[in-house]
């Protein structure tokens, strides 16, 4: 007799959003109706999920081995170890599919978040409070560092080179300005901008959590980031995104196919693939570090394609 599964996984939100897809076929497809998630991060996305609010767990739960998983086959998620995903034949979504449904590469829907009537309209009050307040019509959430960023000796340094570059990020935000956004910044870290000669403030909400950040994005006219959650957000709320990527993968990391996304690639052609959470290669991270640097005129292409200026010509 089969058992039942319990899936557990890891990593940053971004991962757990990625996985909703793959586990909302197992429920339709399977016929295990006992599987479990296990989120060893955080849970908080999943609420209200019609298919796994009530099956996921946090790591953490009282007796949850003896009560739910002791019973079960315990199956540990890593996507990155696919070989589809680290030849770049899917994105992380798939690579999850691959490993919970083993049914190849194939088309998946978004992920699906459900927010609450209080989210949504908080995440709208919160809009027009900083239309109101810096008296723009426009809104563009920008999310220039990763999860890799730190603060280390009054610098911002990302060591999976993931992240937009400082000085770029200040460069960028007045560009922005200037084409008359209401820039919210999405970041642990606030940015220093006395030496900078901006035309208004800059809008940046502390405290909200992930599931307020999603209600935010959707009520925005336009996301601006780097690889990392916001982007995933973006995509499942159906915001128009900009996403700037350097040493990963757009097929991996991103959404080339979805209509409402531009992917400007930095990397495309010095990228080496970091084949990260399965070795360690120090080489890679050095050959790739420089690939968010960005010059003038790479910033103004980027301003020209968040406001559809840009052509095939």
């Amino acid at each position: 007799m089969n058992r039942s599964k319990a899936f557990f996984l890891n990593g940053g939100i971004g991962r757990i959003l990625c996985a909703i897809p793959a586990l909302e076929k197992y429920a339709e497809e399977s016929g295990d109706k006992d599987f479990l998630v296990i989120c060893e991060g955080a849970v908080d996305i999943l609420k209200g999920h019609p298919l796994l609010d009530q099956k996921t767990y946090d790591i953490f739960h009282k007796n949850l081995f003896h009560s739910k998983l002791q019973s079960r086959d315990v199956m540990s998620l890593e996507p990155y170890r696919v070989w589809e995903y680290y030849n770049q034949k899917c994105n992380l979504s798939q690579a999850f599919d691959i490993l919970i449904n083993n049914k190849g590469v194939r088309t998946l829907p978004k992920p699906t978040v459900m927010l609450s009537k209080e989210e949504i309209i908080q995440g709208k009050k919160l809009i027009d409070e900083i239309k109101n307040k810096i008296k723009k019509e426009k809104t563009i959430i920008f999310q220039p560092f990763g999860r890799g960023i730190e603060h280390i000796d009054n610098t911002l340094i990302d060591k999976t080179s993931r992240s937009i570059e400082y000085k770029n990020v200040k460069s960028l935000i007045r560009k922005l300005q200037k084409e008359n956004f209401a820039v919210i910044l999405m970041s642990e870290f606030g940015l220093d901008l006395k030496d900078q000669k901006y035309t208004d403030e800059v809008a940046f909400p502390e405290g909200l959590n992930l599931r307020q950040w999603a209600s935010v994005i959707k009520h925005a006219d336009h996301f601006f980031g780097c690889d990392s959650v916001g982007q995933h957000l973006s995509y499942t709320v159906g915001t128009p995104t900009t996403v700037v990527l350097g040493p990963t993968y757009p097929i991996n990391t991103s959404y080339p196919e979805c209509e409402y996304f531009n992917i400007m690639d930095l990397g495309e052609i010095d990228r080496e693939y970091d084949p990260i959470r399965i070795t360690m290669d120090e080489r890679i991270n050095r050959k790739n570090e420089l690939l968010m640097n960005m010059n003038e005129q790479i910033e103004e292409f980027i301003i020209n394609g968040i406001m559809g200026r840009n052509t095939d010509d």
